[in-house]
């Protein structure tokens, strides 16, 4: 293999012209994207661009991200618990400057892309490097950078990357991403339902029930624009309810992916007399439809089966518009395999800055991580 080299990019507007051609396979790694990361970005979050390149010919894109976790406002207010202010503590002072070479905004496997084969040995060495001189770009701006972390892989590439530089470093598995494989055969929702056994079929036709007289409604640019407020008040109740989080979006986020994502980007209103009460999002990744962020009124939530509504409309659009899988993410997995999606684990990678706390870097992992019980349903015939 020729020299391979990277270079990083602090801007959108400095990328290579051929980028967008060597990202085609996945919209999370486009320039309409990144552009949305750039103008609307959590506001701790500083994202980085890098090119990857064979003599002097583009042939690979990545993204990093830097959160500083000292500019939330609360990690999540579901836990009321020592363990809880004890882990916050952690994070504070061990674990507040983070890199991720990745996107740690959405499940799956969307850290870089390549157009051409390459070998796991030189991607374990570029995203390392990579990492390297990130780290010592915020340490010549007096910022340490605690955790790096490289996150979500699928299990044969986790294997192949700890084959070189990656062997060294402590493997997590976290929440499995929940991933809906559709059936080739269904045309429409119909065919969908069919092919569930009585007691969730059951189960839709109560949801279905509950909805009537809430209205969706497939939002505009414009549309966007003027429920902008309460899109960001619905999805900033469940953000800052969820167990853990790293960061807020911005106000202005669904405004800017959409105009600049235009119909690869679908918002769905939910509208109870006139009142928008709920909405979820969706990315059109290729052949993959990606569930990306939503929002509800709780009490219409509980009171309408709002949530697991949307979960059958996303399926619906999935069927209908003919993608292979839909990739719902990691919470709710009890609810999301009710409708037919599967567990599949990805493996991120992390380490720590300080030696002697990266030599007990699993042990701590561990502690903090939200202890799992569930059960996975099989909802068809």
């Amino acid at each position: 293999m020729d020299k391979i080299s990277f270079k990083i990019f602090n801007s959108v507007k400095e990328l290579p012209d051929l980028w967008d051609i060597v990202a085609q396979s996945n919209v999370f790694l486009q320039t309409p994207y990144l552009t949305v990361l750039e103008k609307s970005a959590p506001v701790n979050m500083e994202c980085f661009y890098i090119g990857i390149f064979e003599n002097s010919e583009l042939i690979g894109v990545s993204l990093a991200q830097y959160l500083d976790l000292n500019k939330l406002e609360s990690f999540g207010e579901r836990d009321k618990c020592f363990k809880t202010a004890i882990r916050n503590f952690i994070f504070k002072n061990f674990a507040s400057h983070t890199l991720f070479l990745g996107n740690n905004m959405i499940t799956g496997q969307n850290g870089y892309v390549f157009s051409k084969e390459i070998d796991f040995n030189h991607i374990s060495e570029i995203l390392l490097q990579s990492a390297d001189e990130i780290t010592l770009y915020f340490k010549k701006k007096g910022i340490s950078i605690h955790l790096v972390s490289f996150k979500d892989f699928y299990d044969h590439c986790s294997v192949e990357l700890k084959k070189y530089r990656f062997s060294n470093m402590y493997e997590f598995n976290t929440q499995p991403n929940m991933i809906f494989y559709l059936d080739e055969n269904w045309k429409s929702l119909d065919d969908y339902v069919a092919a569930l056994s009585k007691k969730y079929r059951d189960q839709f036709k109560r949801a279905r029930k509950k909805i009537d007289g809430i209205q969706v409604k497939n939002l505009s640019y414009e549309e966007v624009l003027q429920n902008e407020e309460k899109i960001y008040e619905l999805y900033h109740y469940v953000a800052k309810n969820a167990p853990f989080n790293t960061f807020f979006l911005s106000k202005n986020h669904f405004s800017t992916l959409k105009g600049q994502c235009g119909n690869r980007f679908q918002i769905f209103g939910y509208f109870l007399n006139e009142e928008l009460v709920g909405f979820h999002t969706l990315l059109l990744n290729d052949e993959t439809l990606e569930t990306y962020f939503l929002g509800y009124n709780d009490h219409i939530q509980k009171e309408n089966m709002l949530y697991l509504n949307m979960l059958y409309n996303m399926t619906e659009y999935g069927i209908e518009n003919g993608f292979k899988r839909i990739i719902f993410g990691r919470t709710a997995l009890e609810i999301k395999s009710s409708i037919g999606a599967t567990p599949v684990q990805m493996s991120g990678f992390i380490y720590h800055n300080n030696k002697l706390i990266n030599r007990f870097i699993g042990k701590i992992f561990k502690k903090l991580e939200p202890e799992l019980h569930w059960q996975q349903r099989h909802p068809f015939k």
